[in-house]
């Protein structure tokens, strides 16, 4: 299916989008706050900008979109049949760097945690975020 909008349009709205504040993100933050557990947002100072940083447990979350993120064994995950080879080198380039920023992160200590967006479907999100929760206290 092509584009509706021109190329210009396009990369100006795709310019807008962020990767903060996101619904699951805020889901996330609410439910661990509600907990307690005090934390930092998006610490700029640390390798790939962890969503949140527990300094107390040293430990950071990275709240990642299925889609965005290569999810394995994931169906919210699956490539657009559209431009395959520019989003397989997109998912691929972004898998590459999540691991290096993971990596950076642990040589300074931190535990690193990841919340997948398909954990917090509302079925299945409070037994997620308690089992996250645990995690984070026990070290």
């Amino acid at each position: 299916m092509a584009d509706t909008v021109s190329k210009e349009k396009r990369s100006e709205i795709m310019s807008h989008v962020t990767g903060k504040e996101t619904k699951p993100e805020i889901v996330v933050r609410k439910y661990l706050f509600a907990r307690g557990l005090r934390y930092r947002k998006n610490v700029k100072r640390l390798p790939g900008t962890p969503d949140i940083v527990f300094p107390k447990y040293k430990t950071a979350v990275f709240v990642n979109g299925c889609f965005w993120h290569g999810h394995k064994e994931c169906k919210y995950s699956h490539l657009p049949s559209t431009n395959l080879e520019y989003w397989e080198k997109k998912i691929a380039d972004n898998l590459e760097r999540d691991e290096r920023k993971k990596r950076e992160l642990e040589e300074l200590g931190y535990r690193v945690l990841t919340v997948w967006q398909c954990q917090l479907k509302p079925r299945i999100r409070e037994e997620n975020l308690e089992r996250l929760t645990n995690e984070i206290i026990s070290g």
